[in-house]
Order: C-alpha cells, then structure tokens, then sequence
C-alpha cells in the first residue's frame, strides 16, 4: 500500500497544480487614479464581463459581445474586460449582441445625474428565454445584460482588465 499510496498522492498533487494553473488570473490595468472623475450633468456606467464558464462552444466563450444603448453601439466586451460610458440623464436600454439565439433580453434604466451603474454581460442559457433545450451543436445559448449590485460589482471590477472610457 505504501508503494501505491505514494502514486496516488503523487497524482493528486499534480492535478491540484495543474487545475490552480488553469484559474483566470486578474489583471488589473487601471488604478482608480487612473479613471477620470464624472464629469457635472452625467451618469456613468460600467459594462463588465467576468470569467465566463467554458460552454464546450468556444465560438461563444471567446466572441467579443457588442453592448449597446437605445439601439447604438458603446463598446464591446470580451471575457474579463470592463470599461465605462458616461451618458446624459434620462432613459436607456441596454442589451448586448446575443450570438446564438436571439433574445428580446434588454436591461432599461432611468440614469440619474452624478450616479454610477454596473451591467454585467454573461454567458447565459437560451432556455432561460423559452427557447427548447438543445444540444451544443445547435449552439443553444446567448448573452444578456443585467445590473449588478453596486456592492458586487465593486468588488469585482479590479479583478477584470479595464479597457478605458469608450
């Protein structure tokens, strides 16, 4: 047993190594010195994109969804990226580019002057909007935008690569 204990203690290592070495890494590219104060009269908010988890359709994990606001485009985001607008006050809907199935999924906020928002894009299940489940070849998942607590997202933010104002 001791031969064999050995082995399989061995084996164990090597696989917590080489799973810790496949964890995302943050890579924090702006400190807060760095992001320009809200200018008087402005909202802003915060597009993130966290670590998606790997689908099997890689065409997804690694598109760079496009956001936008009332129909334009702001920017796009790619898996652990962040970046922010500012935007007049007044009434947005925001969504993303779906890839996969398309969805009506929209996130509509009422920006107030001097506030801060955060939307997350994520990876999401098709089914989640009444699309049958699927195998992954028909490529059965979208993305989708919704708002984060300002507390999460905080907290999330310097793990993700900021990408600057767009």
């Amino acid at each position: 047993m001791g031969r064999y204990g050995f082995a399989v203690g061995l084996l164990l290592a090597i696989g917590l190594v080489t799973v810790a070495n496949c964890a995302p890494e943050a890579t924090v590219t702006a400190s807060q010195s760095q992001i320009p104060p809200l200018a008087p009269g402005m909202a802003r908010v915060w597009f993130l994109r966290g670590w998606d988890a790997p689908s099997g359709q890689n065409f997804v994990f690694a598109a760079d969804t496009a956001v936008y606001a009332n129909g334009a485009p702001v920017g796009t985001l790619r898996v652990g990226t962040s970046f922010f607008r500012d935007f007049p006050p007044g009434s947005y809907e925001f969504a993303v580019q779906p890839f996969g199935l398309p969805t009506s999924q929209a996130t509509t906020l009422q920006l107030a002057d001097g506030t801060q928002t955060h939307l997350e894009a994520q990876w999401v299940s098709s089914w989640q909007f009444g699309y049958p489940q699927a195998g992954f070849s028909f490529a059965p998942n979208t993305f989708a935008i919704f708002a984060m607590a300002p507390q999460v997202a905080q907290a999330y933010l310097p793990t993700l690569a900021y990408l600057g104002p767009r």
